[in-house]
């Protein structure tokens, strides 16, 4: 009787194996749906578009890209959570995912629960900017600067809870230093502000501050990253200066219903990889000031869990509230 049931059991199991592998062989078997919840026009929009596009290219399947914006990211996520878990729908996430639980009391979605990681597709590096009359050229300048005036020199933002809010927060965390938020309706108001003198520095996406560098309206101090810019190739990081932990980088990944199939997660996995580290997509992506990276559903899972980890402190401690 024993026996009869151990093979019972071991057929069921291979008959519920071979459905997981033939599922996993036959997806994608339709059009799919890409979240994008953040505003048409912007990177996340343009890396978007990029990807489903080569996703399409390369599945034969039609990926469609619905822009559902709101609440900084988090209703996209939100309707992203609560799809049909079987790999046709997914959504692309800025840090958003990894910042919202701690910075908003009370969410419709549960971040770590309800979505599954599927792979790190890009990232836009930041840079540290100043307002010519700030009389310091570099980060070993700044923060002495900083310290013996606290309360005196302020930093621009696109809003609170953005990157360029929770960057300059960053560093005053680290070093304690007393710098005034001063936040604009987007950061290119707040670089507007930087370049015309109303605030004394900014953190803000690279591409976006190359222009008003070049032209000698702000000031580069530091690139919020592991290694120069090719773009700025004169600015030193942040790391070079000493100060390794003050890094910040806008990055993207895809995300799916957490109870979507792990052989379906791997194989969008597997085609976001393909996807983003072709050839012809590297230069598309730099149009818009993008890297293009990759990562396996479980490194994506432990980069946004250490993400987290890093700015619980600094948004308890500074107070942040999302809006």
């Amino acid at each position: 009787m024993r026996a009869a049931t151990r093979s019972l059991a071991c057929l069921l199991f291979s008959c519920l194996l071979g459905a997981g592998l033939a599922c996993a062989q036959s997806y994608p078997a339709k059009a799919m749906r890409m979240i994008m919840p953040f505003p048409p026009g912007g990177p996340t929009d343009i890396v978007g578009r990029l990807i489903a596009g080569k996703l399409s290219e390369q599945t034969g399947q039609q990926v469609v890209t619905d822009s559902r914006p709101g609440a900084s990211g988090n209703v996209g996520l939100e309707i992203a959570s609560r799809a049909a878990a079987d790999g046709y729908t997914f959504v692309l996430s800025s840090p958003v995912i990894a910042l919202g639980p701690l910075l908003y009391n009370r969410l419709n979605y549960d971040p770590w629960k309800d979505l599954a990681p599927v792979a790190l597709v890009g990232a836009v590096r930041n840079v540290l900017v100043v307002h010519p009359s700030v009389p310091a050229k570099n980060l070993r300048e700044l923060i002495p600067l900083a310290r013996s005036r606290p309360g005196k020199l302020n930093y621009g933002s696109g809003g609170v809870g953005t990157g360029s809010h929770l960057a300059p927060e960053l560093l005053k965390h680290l070093e304690k230093l007393d710098i005034v938020h001063v936040p604009y309706k987007g950061t290119g108001l707040a670089l507007i502000g930087l370049a015309s003198g109303q605030v004394d520095m900014l953190v803000v996406a690279a591409p976006a501050a190359l222009g008003q560098i070049q032209a000698g309206r702000v000031r580069g101090i530091a690139i919020l990253s592991r290694q120069r810019l090719h773009d700025m190739p004169d600015i030193p990081t942040s790391a070079e200066q000493g100060y390794e932990n003050f890094e910040l980088t806008s990055w993207y990944g895809i995300l799916a219903p957490s109870a979507t199939p792990r052989d379906i997660i791997n194989r969008l996995n597997a085609e976001l990889v393909k996807a983003v580290s072709a050839p012809e997509m590297k230069p598309r992506l730099a149009q818009a000031g993008v890297e293009p990276l990759t990562s396996t559903p479980d490194e994506f899972a432990q980069f946004i869990r250490r993400e987290s980890s890093r700015f619980t402190k600094v948004i308890a401690e500074a107070g942040i509230k999302g809006e």
